[in-house]
């Protein structure tokens, strides 16, 4: 029997997604959460084989959340299930430690497929997000421009953003200079849009 931990920050979701899967006869629904930050406490307490994870939650994403899986509960293996099928995300999840990544609008029957497949130890992704995947390649940007670029989406003045980081104003306009090149947008706002479409934040 398969131990199934669903993490989505939609009750809705969450229990639509708890109620097809449940249907399963060899899947059973352990868990529910509704935030990043309580699945590895949940995965542990109730002993789950696999969970089902959407990346946009509060306390930490599914991403982060795969990982603090990884290395907390290597019993419990990740499928990353989300409504955002952006290649940089797939990239993310893979590299955190997922052992999936499919979208939502994935029929009820291939998610079930995909469930038991990770549960098995076996890799499962969507390949349309593959093939883009490899067509797109790995962000251009570096560790510290994405953490510029990703304070830089909270808003705030160069001053404000210097702070979240912990640099130099100069220095945060040396990356967020670097990183609007690199993601051909024509200033900060719009380097935060393409950076956060491509799944690179």
């Amino acid at each position: 029997m398969i131990r199934l931990l669903i993490a989505d920050d939609q009750a809705l979701v969450r229990g639509a997604l708890a109620a097809l899967l449940g249907l399963e006869d060899d899947i059973e629904v352990v868990a529910q959460v509704g935030r990043g930050d309580e699945v590895v406490e949940a995965a542990r307490e109730t002993g789950a084989t696999v969970a089902l994870l959407d990346i946009e939650m509060p306390g930490i994403d599914g991403i982060a959340a795969a990982a603090r899986l990884r290395s907390d509960v290597p019993g419990c293996r990740a499928l990353i299930v989300t409504t955002f099928g952006r290649p940089g995300y797939l990239v993310r999840a893979m590299q955190a430690g997922a052992s999936g990544f499919v979208v939502k609008d994935t029929p009820a029957a291939e998610l079930a497929d995909a469930v038991r497949r990770v549960s098995m130890g076996l890799r499962v992704v969507d390949p349309q997000l593959a093939a883009e995947s490899l067509a797109q390649g790995d962000s251009p940007l570096t560790e510290r421009e994405t953490d510029v670029l990703a304070a830089a989406r909270r808003g705030g003045t160069i001053a404000d953003v210097a702070r979240m980081v912990h640099l130099s104003k100069g220095t945060v306009r040396n990356h967020l200079s670097s990183a609007i090149g690199k993601t051909g947008g024509q200033n900060r706002a719009d380097a935060v849009r393409v950076a956060v479409e491509r799944g690179w934040l």
